[in-house]
């Protein structure tokens, strides 16, 4: 049993009982202008609410359901976006990386560099992004038990980084859907790394759509406030001021309107279910 960490990104930190983060933004980059006042209308609400904040948004959706799902602008594009929201709304940011050239430019700009759920194995790609020393949140694979996430994090430490965090989100159940068990993120801090919740990802019904990933928006809610009493160290969010209108994973992500109350409410919960020392945890 690892002992529990935390990471620091920017100005916050996450783990280790600290105060409960939030990693979100749109599902993918839209425009320069979108990215930068949503960044600014979420800075808005997260400094209201007194939750530290990353921003996310990939500049290339490389696993989307059809060849004419919409993927993003592109990598040197997308980061010149990624650097003017760290540069208007002053907080760290989070993007996805799929393969190994594309490790270095984005690392120059990320303050977190973000593996893929489907990648989660890919040890050559870990690695190289470990080798940065940036931050490394590995989504757990909808097909892996939480347990065989000690095999990415050795890859990241056995690299000589120990920034490393977990990400939940969800569990492939039969065909088309996916589930969370809350048992996971007791199991996944027991590996010594900051757990955070993908709340959003968690109720996409993948492959449903007619060509797109559906999704279950009106359980996100429901679910945060279960992962938080559970004992996540963050929640990870996809935002859009209008979601219907969203160009990727438009089902299942939350209304900009609807994050001020829900941050209220996790943060409430936290402070009565602040996860415990990690042996008390595992003890109990």
């Amino acid at each position: 049993m690892a002992a529990m960490s935390s990471v620091t990104i920017g100005p916050l930190t996450l783990g280790a009982g600290g105060p409960l983060a939030l990693i979100g933004g749109p599902c993918v980059i839209e425009s320069e202008a979108h990215a930068v006042e949503l960044a600014l209308a979420i800075r808005d609400i997260t400094r209201a609410a007194g939750v530290p904040w990353v921003f996310k948004a990939s500049f290339d959706k490389a696993n989307r359901t059809s060849i004419t799902s919409f993927r993003g602008p592109g990598l040197d594009a997308g980061l010149k976006v990624l650097d003017e929201v760290k540069r208007r709304a002053g907080v760290p940011v989070l993007t996805d990386i799929h393969e190994t050239w594309q490790v270095a430019p984005v690392a120059a700009v990320a303050d977190v560099l973000q593996i893929p759920a489907f990648l989660c194995r890919q040890t050559d790609l870990i690695v190289a992004a470990a080798r940065t020393g940036r931050v490394v949140n590995i989504k757990k694979g909808q097909f892996l038990a939480p347990a065989d996430m000690r095999h990415a994090v050795r890859k990241v430490t056995d690299a000589g980084n120990p920034r490393v965090v977990l990400t939940e989100r969800g569990t492939t159940f039969g065909y088309n859907n996916l589930v969370v068990d809350m048992r996971s993120f007791t199991m996944m801090r027991a590996l010594g790394a900051p757990v955070v919740f993908d709340v959003t990802h968690s109720l996409q019904l993948p492959g449903a759509g007619d060509g797109v990933t559906a999704g279950q928006a009106e359980y996100i809610e429901t679910l945060a406030s279960a992962g938080v009493a559970a004992g996540v160290d963050g929640v990870f969010l996809e935002i859009h001021e209008d979601p219907p209108r969203a160009k990727s994973d438009a089902q299942n992500a939350l209304r900009l309107d609807r994050l001020a109350a829900l941050l209220d409410r996790l943060v409430a919960l936290h402070a009565i279910t602040r996860p415990a020392p990690l042996a008390a945890a595992v003890q109990a």
